[in-house]
């Protein structure tokens, strides 16, 4: 009975959690970083990280079908690669996350003050305390918002598409590539932003009620509407607005093909898809750092409250406190998502690496070397931003050799 009850999932569920592990408030904003980058030839980054997508999705699904009780990247790193390594899958993601919140949130301040006139600044600060707030009272989003968040912004971005595409002009995409392919490949390192998510699947196989080819199943139709989307808003948004186009893309978009009563309604949507994300990250990093305090990632101190049906509120505070200085120093928001790429690119990287070495000879070991290869490359196009998980990596393994010469306490 017990296990009639777990194993529900749909493959349709399954391709709306796909999608929204994906898929992301970025999203608002990276057809401007992209082509202020490359030109009219961010489309390349586009299609070339989509090409990317498909070996290390289908690695991470079949990841899954082999490991379905799988506790994440970190766990097959460290099954892979041993304990050290784990750490610092884990420290890249625990580290990713106070810089990729507060890009989140600058993007949905950024929305509400091209559409409401309220200092964007202001609305990502308010926007962040909400989320902590939230996440302190120990309020999670719910699997079936959650779902609703990633309909609306499926949405939100076929509307944008449909109703601009009538405008667009062929002019706008000449000169294609005025900064060549140095600019492509600066657009790629902004772009992984949007291409992560997917080692989600390598944790969800045994929700399926078809653990044969649920998972599967999801991916390849994730891999289809992803693909829809990506290439429909990124070729629209320079065909429609040119490649110097405003920095809230989707808004002027939607306000060209429906009329100005269309940008109140894309501040909305803005922050309540901003938070959701914001929120989510929150609690899994908070959990994930008590995770990692308990593996002795971290001082044992921040272990407290990581215990299912408890918050984390040491690990919750934590990362409060990493926030704080990015939300202070409000860098721009380019670097932030570039840093935070850059983190997530090392983490799906070394997930597809670990796969390599964990399944068997065949098609899928080939496909996860494809991915492998192509996850390795991907990685120089973030460029010099590769610093922030080299550093977290040296934080990590500094934890770590603080804890092994700690003292152990006996009679315990």
């Amino acid at each position: 009975m017990t296990q009639q009850t777990y194993a529900r999932m749909t493959a349709g569920q399954g391709t709306a959690l796909l999608v929204g592990a994906v898929l992301g408030p970025g999203m608002l904003v990276l057809p401007y970083l992209a082509a202020s980058a490359a030109g009219p030839a961010s489309v390349l980054a586009w299609a070339g990280l989509l090409a990317l997508s498909v070996p290390v999705a289908l690695t991470f699904a079949a990841l899954g079908a082999r490991y379905p009780d799988g506790g994440g990247v970190a766990s097959f790193v460290g099954l892979a690669f041993g304990r050290r390594a784990s750490a610092v899958t884990g420290w890249w993601f625990f580290g990713a996350v106070p810089i990729g919140t507060v890009a989140g949130a600058l993007v949905g301040g950024q929305y509400v003050e091209a559409c409401f006139g309220v200092d964007g600044t202001l609305a990502a600060w308010l926007i962040m305390i909400a989320a902590f707030a939230a996440n302190a009272a120990g309020l999670r989003t719910s699997g079936l918002l959650q779902i609703g968040f990633v309909v609306l912004l499926v949405g939100l971005l076929a509307a944008a598409v449909i109703s601009a595409a009538p405008h667009a002009d062929p002019a706008n995409f000449t000169p294609f590539a005025p900064h060549g392919m140095a600019g492509v490949a600066s657009a790629a390192g902004v772009l992984m932003f949007a291409f992560v998510g997917w080692e989600a699947a390598s944790h969800l196989s045994a929700e399926f009620a078809d653990r044969a080819n649920g998972l599967v199943r999801a991916t390849v139709a994730t891999l289809a509407v992803i693909t829809v989307l990506y290439v429909g808003v990124s070729v629209t948004s320079v065909a429609v607005l040119g490649a110097d186009m405003t920095e809230v893309p989707l808004s002027a978009m939607l306000a060209l093909g429906l009329g100005d009563a269309a940008r109140p309604v894309t501040g909305v949507v803005a922050v309540l898809l901003t938070f959701g994300a914001v929120n989510t990250y929150l609690a899994g990093a908070a959990r994930l750092g008590a995770a990692l305090a308990r593996d002795g990632a971290l001082p044992g101190w921040f272990a407290s409250g990581g215990e299912p049906g408890r918050t984390p509120y040491r690990s919750l505070g934590l990362l409060a406190v990493l926030c704080l200085p990015v939300l202070v120093w409000a860098v721009d928001l380019d670097l932030l998502m570039r840093a935070t790429s850059a983190c997530l690119a090392a983490v799906t990287a070394a997930g597809v690496v670990a796969a390599v070495r964990m399944l068997p000879a065949g098609r899928h070991r080939t496909v996860a070397v494809v991915g492998a290869g192509l996850s390795l490359a991907a990685l120089g196009f973030c460029g010099v931003y590769l610093v922030v998980p080299a550093v977290l990596a040296l934080v990590a393994a500094a934890v770590l050799a603080a804890g092994s010469r700690r003292p152990q306490k006996k009679g315990i």
